[in-house]
This record gives C-alpha cells, structure tokens and sequence, in this order.
C-alpha cells in the first residue's frame, strides 16, 4: 500500500476514489486564497482570467454588469466552466497563460486586455503582451499565501495542483525519492526543478491526478508483480 500526499484539501467523493484504491493519504492545504477589493477598468472590452480564483474574486466583488457583453479570455477548462456557469462568454481559452498568449497574440494583438490574476501570478502573458505590443492592464484581485508545512514520514506520491503548491511543500521538504503527481504543464515545470519523477494529468482536474497515482501505484512494475 502505498503513501500519498495531497497539497490540498480533497472531498469526501476523492477520498473515496483512494480509498477504494486501497491507498493512505494525507491531505492540507499547501497555500491559502486571500480575495481583493478591486475595480473593473470600463475601459477595456476583453477581460482575461488565469485562473478560477480570478473568477470567484470577480463574483465576490462589485463589478458593472457590462462585462457580461465584453469579450473574455482565460486560462484552464475549469475556468471556462465558471464563467460559463455564471453567464460570462468565453472567447478563447487554453491550458496555460503561456498558449493563451499566443492565440492572443496571433489573433487579436490589436485589441486591448484588462487581465485579472494573482499576486503569484507568471509572467508569460504581459511578457508577450509586452514584446508584441499588445496594450493592457493588470489588477492583482487575490493573494496567495504559501502555508509551509514540515513533514517527518516520506511519502510515495506527491499531487500537486499549482505552481505555488510546489513552491510551498518544498520550502521545508524535499521532493526526492516521492514521484510528483502534477495537474499541468506549468505545475509540472515547477516540480520538475527538484525531481525528475513527474507525471502529468491526462485532463487538468483533480480527479485525473488521483487516477493518475493510483493507476502508477496500482501498476504491476510498481508493486513488484
């Protein structure tokens, strides 16, 4: 049987899929979500989301109702998913900022972006917008705050599920000898910078990294059969 971590908070339906497995796991919170007052910029008709904290900080704040008729990009199918549930129309979106800012920049560099993201947020995309000369603006509508934790026990598998709960768990643990369960690309680029046992989800949900250990764990090479 083997031992997992995960970076964050799991629901009683995904501890399920592990414990139907057949595996021990231990599940926090590797950082925590701070949302911001901000104000909408009427100046701009595309907004861009990084990530699904932008959305709900959107929601949580006082925003003018045009947005609903303004173009919106974001970042990650579950993004899209939350805007679409709350009546936002989804223009473009792709898997990660740095994909996202090529179809922007091939399709609509003449258009102007209001960006809504985090304080740890990449710099993939004002980098591009920056080099091609895309104008935008930027507002910071959360904070992440990484919450360090010790661990004494090694385990077997590590999920992570950003970028910032990489940096996190390996402020005061290491990665190696654990193989790192990844959600995506950009996850998996942060993990892959302290091991080189990494395992990219299939589709970028929480579910699918939890089949994604399970199916490495449960495998015959793994268990010795």
């Amino acid at each position: 049987m083997s031992s997992i971590l995960s970076t964050r908070l799991l629901s009683p339906s995904q501890k399920e899929l592990l414990l139907n497995a057949k595996q021990n796991f231990v599940d926090y919170n590797a950082i925590s979500i701070e949302y911001l007052p901000f104000k909408i910029d009427e100046e701009f008709n595309n907004y861009i989301f990084t990530s699904q904290n932008g959305v709900k900080a959107f929601l949580k704040s006082m925003h003018h109702p045009d947005i609903y008729t303004k173009n919106v990009f974001c970042v990650g199918e579950k993004t899209k998913l939350l805007l679409e549930e709350n009546n936002l129309k989804v223009l473009e979106t792709a898997e990660n900022a740095s994909k996202l800012s090529k179809i922007i920049v091939e399709k609509y560099k003449n258009s102007s972006f209001f960006i809504l993201s985090g304080n740890l947020r990449r710099p993939e995309l004002s980098e591009a917008f920056k080099n091609n000369n895309v104008r935008y603006k930027e507002v910071i509508c959360y904070n992440t705050t990484l919450n360090y934790k010790r661990f004494d026990s090694t385990f077997d598998g590590i999920l992570f599920f950003s970028p910032s709960g990489v940096l996190s768990f390996t402020k005061e643990n290491s990665l190696t000898p654990s193989w790192a369960f990844c959600i995506g690309e950009t996850t998996a680029e942060e993990a892959k910078k302290h091991t080189d046992q990494v395992v990219i989800a299939n589709k970028p949900t929480i579910e699918n990294v939890l089949v994604q250990a399970i199916k490495h764990f449960n495998s015959p090479l793994f268990m010795g059969i």
